[in-house]
């Protein structure tokens, strides 16, 4: 007997995933909890496991293709057997059995009156965000759903693109070259969800940034001597997050959501720390921050960002921080303007400690110093508050004994 096994939600809030590669090829054989497939979800590259033993009768999408939570996306059933219901991702109904998440617009058709395109709930929000009209939007998605990319384009002003004949099946380069020599590449569906996440913060939170320096040396040296002392590695992103966890205590504003009218100040510590991976930058979640040790703190710092540079990490490590810290001084950075991640009220970056002149007790010294900017959500934190927080920062990241007793 066949099976249909539809796309399950593996994530929060997942509506659809792209998928990466078939494991398991079409009359190839496969065991009960076996992976069968590789999807790329918002964030994370999650191999699905097969419910059923058996033979893949069918394949719900091809590599590169877009599917939703609900739809078919493997048929496994028994040697020699054949499936006849071939209702998959292209004849399979647009909204699905997701009617109460899927919604369906009657807009002008260029041909004719009345033809209906359709928008994920993701892409219907980011719309109303960019103030984008989508009885207006041509959607250049599979069966001409309306992508991120076309409110994208649309809250730009550029014209609509024409909807593709089939599905393009990787990230290639394709299409025709704006001039000779030129090359058009799509975008990675990471960098995609960057892209939407960025315009989201960058239109809804009105950022301020402060910038400050410390002088290193006691914190460099601390964390020199800890290393020495236990044989294991300290980021600095760990020393950085401790120095950080009693600002927040402090300064609640700093670890909180604004939900409409209302600040939720979090009782829980999630910080997110920033992880350059090879495919974009990816936040991971640290949960309980305020509830580790150094050396715990320090080993789950490099496990997440060893998971996130291999793409191995489960949606919930990559969301729902409560405060970010990012290390741009891991890549020679200094200052930086870092946007506040949309459901959170601060981001501290941390730029590469550099060798300056400094004043100790009226004389002049060389020592490292470290750049500080805080990026901040000006409707919930105003600029006392913001200098009061960093003041704090400084104080702890100049002397390591206040957070490490």
């Amino acid at each position: 007997m066949a099976h249909e096994f539809r796309l399950p939600d593996i994530g929060e809030g997942l509506t659809e995933a792209e998928v990466v590669r078939w494991l398991v090829p079409v009359g190839g054989t496969v065991a009960a909890d076996e992976p069968v497939v590789e999807v790329e979800t918002d964030k994370a590259v999650v191999e699905i496991p097969s419910p059923y033993a058996g033979v893949v009768l069918h394949h719900g999408a091809a590599e590169g293709e877009t599917i939703r939570v609900g739809e078919i996306l493997v048929v496994i059933g028994e040697e020699g057997e054949t499936w006849g219901g071939e209702t998959g991702a292209d004849a399979a109904p647009i909204v699905g059995t997701l009617d109460d998440e899927a919604e369906e617009l009657a807009v002008p058709s260029p041909s004719s009156s009345g033809r209906k395109v359709q928008a994920l709930p993701v892409v219907r929000k980011l719309a109303r965000e960019l103030g984008v009209d989508l009885t207006t939007v041509v959607g250049t998605g599979p069966r001409g759903r309306i992508t991120r990319e076309d409110v994208l384009a649309a809250a730009e002003g550029a014209p609509p693109a024409a909807p593709e004949a089939e599905p393009t099946p990787t990230t290639a380069d394709r299409g025709p070259a704006t001039e000779p020599g030129d090359v058009r590449r799509r975008l990675s569906k990471l960098r995609r969800t960057i892209a939407a996440n960025m315009v989201r913060s960058w239109s809804e939170i009105p950022h301020v940034t402060t910038f400050d320096e410390v002088d290193a040396t006691r914190l460099l040296a601390a964390r020199r001597a800890l290393e020495e002392r236990h044989g294991v590695k300290i980021p600095l992103d760990a020393l950085v997050v401790m120095a950080v966890i009693p600002a927040l205590r402090s300064f609640p504003e700093f670890n909180a959501t604004l939900d409409g009218d209302e600040l939720v100040l979090h009782g829980r510590v999630d910080v997110g720390v920033a992880v350059d991976t090879p495919e974009g930058l990816m936040v991971a979640v640290v949960r309980g921050a305020d509830r580790l040790g150094l050396l715990d703190l320090s080993a789950e710092i490099l496990r997440l960002a060893d998971g996130a540079k291999e793409r191995r990490l489960a949606p919930e490590e990559l969301t729902g921080q409560t405060f970010t810290v990012s290390n741009i001084g891991a890549l020679g950075g200094g200052f930086g303007t870092p946007i506040v991640p949309p459901g959170t009220t601060g981001i501290l970056s941390v730029g590469r400690a550099v060798d300056q002149p400094v004043v100790r007790d009226g004389r002049v010294d060389v020592a490292p110093v470290m750049p500080l900017s805080l990026s901040y959500d000006h409707r919930v934190i105003d600029g006392g508050v913001g200098r009061r927080f960093i003041a704090m920062v400084l104080e702890n990241l100049a002397e390591p004994a206040l957070f490490l007793a």
